[in-house]
């Protein structure tokens, strides 16, 4: 899966053969969760903080997370997304 960011120990992915609805996968440690772009977590799960900033951190994206998304269904390479800082 491919890395779109990664701030805090917080590694963000977005797979090329994903399927709806729109969604990135969020890693911290030995945690992971399956976040939409409206932010709600529908699997797995990441502790409050790492919670928190994985949110923040896509309030500041959502429109480089959505063409990111259109990338992957074309299969073609996924842009970097600067980190939460």
């Amino acid at each position: 899966m491919p890395e779109i960011s990664r701030f805090f120990g917080i590694v963000i992915y977005m797979n090329w053969r994903e399927h709806p609805p729109m969604h990135f996968h969020a890693v911290y440690g030995d945690h992971e969760a399956l976040f939409t772009i409206d932010g709600k977590v529908y699997a797995g799960s990441l502790p409050g903080r790492a919670l928190s900033m994985v949110r923040e951190w896509l309030a500041l994206h959502r429109d480089e997370i959505e063409l990111d998304w259109q990338l992957a269904m074309q299969k073609k390479p996924l842009n970097p997304i600067d980190p939460l800082e």
